[in-house]
């Protein structure tokens, strides 16, 4: 039996792949961080039965010593490093935290696991948003796409991209990454605008509230559903060779299209109802994200089940039974 450890397993990437995972009969193991309202840590895990098929430990990407006693104790065949402030607009807010975690964190990660368990594999959850506002001339961004990142978010996302690969070369590692751009799900944070339009779109047309505040309408990005996603990174991971893959759906839609297809769904026009508000807005907006899954689709074989539609349904449906 394969042992897998999931850092961020308490997140909704986290949670998809540990039910995947267990699917293929992986023993699961996930670090979560404690919160003072115990409910809070594991919320999703427990939602879903999984606290009782996987094993949870505490711990945290900035504490060295807690990674130590985790990846000694479960010494895994795999090591998927999700955990992250993974919130771009508040990175903004908190730029020094989201540097030490989502590039110092990585390089915690990286140094156990070429200690303590180097014969393992790894693999590290990077992210679009390291792209900034760089696009090919065709309108697509793929790996050789100089990487401009317009937020302390993607600019440390760069740092342990680069980190990953550096590690792989310097010490012989079986370390990738996987460019995942946006994915989402009826699990996403509801601060997070696709939730957050679904949910709101949902609670407008049930009365609970009258109109929705939104940030910038015509940023585009390139959406696909988080249960497509992790086995990608599945597939990423068990790759003969570590290398870098980007998996996308190829399309783009703006934060209108968005909108409008949500509240069309629910018979609604979205522009009665929207509202900007600049405190949503970004210092640097990254406006246009659409990414190149050639790579992934012809070496691993990966394709989406879901749509962009399919995936908006399922996540209204979620807050049409919730609310």
């Amino acid at each position: 039996m394969k042992k897998a450890l999931i850092t961020g397993i308490a997140g909704q990437d986290g949670s998809y792949l540990s039910e995947y995972l267990l699917s293929l009969g992986y023993e699961v193991h996930g670090m979560v961080r404690r919160h003072s309202v115990a409910e809070n840590q594991n919320h999703r895990l427990h939602k879903l039965g999984l606290n009782e098929r996987i094993h949870t430990h505490y711990g945290d990407l900035l504490d060295y010593p807690s990674l130590v006693r985790i990846i000694q104790q479960v010494q895994p065949d795999e090591i998927y490093n999700l955990g992250a402030m993974s919130h771009v607009r508040i990175s903004f807010d908190m730029p020094s935290f989201t540097i030490q975690t989502n590039a110092l964190g990585v390089l915690n990660m990286l140094e156990v696991y070429r200690t303590l368990v180097p014969d393992a594999k790894f693999y590290q959850a990077s992210s679009s948003e390291m792209f900034g506002n760089s696009v090919d001339d065709d309108g697509v961004q793929r790996l050789t796409t100089p990487m401009n990142p317009v937020s302390p978010y993607g600019c440390a996302k760069v740092m342990g991209y680069n980190l990953v690969r550096h590690y792989r070369h310097a010490y012989k590692l079986h370390a990738c990454n996987g460019i995942l751009f946006n994915h989402e799900s009826p699990r996403r944070g509801s601060n997070f605008v696709t939730n957050k339009v679904v949910k709101g779109a949902v609670s407008i047309k049930k009365g609970l509230q009258n109109n929705l505040e939104l940030g910038n309408m015509d940023s585009y990005r390139d959406w696909g559903h988080s249960k497509d996603y992790v086995r990608a990174m599945h597939m990423i991971i068990n790759h003969d060779n570590a290398e870098e893959f980007i998996v996308a759906t190829g399309e783009t839609h703006s934060v209108r299209d968005l909108c409008e297809t949500v509240f069309n769904k629910l018979d609604m026009n979205y522009k009665d109802y929207i509202v900007q508000n600049p405190k949503y807005m970004r210092p640097e907006e990254l406006k246009y994200l659409k990414g190149d899954p050639s790579k992934s689709r012809e070496i691993l074989g990966w394709e989406p089940e879901y749509t962009f539609s399919t995936m908006l349904d399922e996540m209204i449906e979620r807050w049409e039974k919730e609310l």
